[in-house]
């Protein structure tokens, strides 16, 4: 058995919630459930060959309505005819032995336009992302608004009702969350808006809807969790100060975790090139005692993941999960030799990613080293 200090210590949550591990498996986008957003077998494989190792699977982001929908084969969590779907994903990462915890979501401006009802793409305000061929959202009304933040509540009880350990609200990576605490995308002047503290005013709501939620129907310790990108490149962008604006605030919502999604687990400002002190650390610094801190980001030995558990409680691996689904079970058993750090081209089945997932992974550019055997 590895003698890793931090990896296989077990990990209670503020919840009651206990990971058998501090290793979870980061939510990652992978095109594979139905058109109708039910989970389609293929889905299941992947899940369940990524499950057991890690003490928790964040799936991949679920879409709260309709209108939300940011990518193509996405989970739905927005009808309860989805409940049983949403059921069977649940149990596939149980039988493994891991929590399942759901990433609920919506993509705001940065949906197709072709995934959402008459092309109609809504965001904080009528601002295109800075992106080739980027849609310009259609600012939401206070209906809208309302409506969306009760239907993360909705998709949090459906994720109680199907079984799920907990649920994951997201607001990184661009989408509506962080559109609406984004001073580029969020040009409001009504109480949405404006200042950094009513920029949060949206995030926070859905916090609140997810809590409520929470309180009413979930008859066991449940998780929420929140995950946030620190920084924007956009001019004006989230700043690193708005950030720690933001954590002290999220601090005291009683979440389980505040997951920070970074490229690198170390990584210094993308706003500032000689800012390199690690964003993750300011943020540790700053709340990691009263709110449990989850890094990720380029982790690719035991040695990484024990040097960033020495600074946070929490890791998560993504592309290395994708590359080697056994990778705790190869660290436990001090078999770290043996794990596939380049995404072999002969093993598509054995790694159980079917298409059009593998398509993706052999044509982005950077995205994962690859070897032919």
């Amino acid at each position: 058995m590895s003698d890793r200090k931090y990896m296989f210590e077990s990990y209670q949550l503020p919840s009651g919630v206990t990971l058998k591990n501090r290793v979870l498996l980061a939510p990652m986008t992978n095109f594979l459930s139905n058109d109708d957003g039910s989970v389609s077998d293929k889905e299941l494989e992947y899940y369940k060959r990524r499950s057991g190792g890690v003490g928790a699977v964040i799936t991949a982001c679920a879409n709260v309505n309709e209108y939300g929908k940011g990518f193509d084969g996405e989970i739905g969590a927005h009808r309860d005819d989805l409940i049983p779907s949403l059921r069977k994903l649940a149990d596939a990462i149980h039988e493994k032995g891991s929590k399942a915890i759901l990433q609920i979501f919506h993509g705001g401006r940065m949906c197709p336009p072709h995934l959402i009802p008459n092309e109609d793409v809504v965001s904080a305000s009528a601002v295109a992302a800075l992106r080739p061929n980027s849609p310009t959202p259609r600012e939401m009304t206070e209906e809208e608004i309302q409506q969306t933040i009760a239907d993360f509540g909705s998709a949090t009880r459906r994720a109680i009702e199907a079984g799920f350990d907990g649920i994951e609200i997201h607001g990184a990576n661009t989408y509506l969350l962080q559109q609406f605490f984004s001073p580029h995308s969020n040009r409001r002047d009504d109480q949405w808006g404006g200042s950094v503290e009513d920029r949060m005013n949206f995030p926070l709501a859905v916090v609140e809807s997810v809590k409520a939620a929470v309180a009413e129907h979930a008859k066991d310790e449940f998780v929420v969790g929140y995950r946030l990108s620190p920084e924007e490149r956009e001019e004006p962008g989230i700043t690193m100060d708005d950030t720690l604006q933001l954590v002290d605030v999220l601090a005291k919502q009683d979440l389980d975790y505040l997951h920070i999604s970074l490229s690198s687990f170390n990584q210094g400002s993308m706003r500032d090139e000689n800012d390199t002190r690690p964003r993750i650390d300011l943020i540790q610094e700053r709340v990691g005692s009263i709110i449990p801190v989850m890094g990720v980001g380029s982790l690719h030995t035991a040695d990484d993941v024990e040097a960033a558990l020495a600074k946070v409680p929490m890791i998560s691996l993504g592309r290395e999960m994708l590359m080697e689904p056994d990778w705790v079970e190869k660290v436990a058993k001090g078999e770290e030799d043996q794990i596939r750090t380049a995404m072999k081209l002969n093993q598509q089945e054995e790694l159980a990613i079917p298409e059009p997932m593998w398509t993706k992974i052999l044509n982005v550019p950077n995205w994962f080293p690859k070897e032919e055997e």
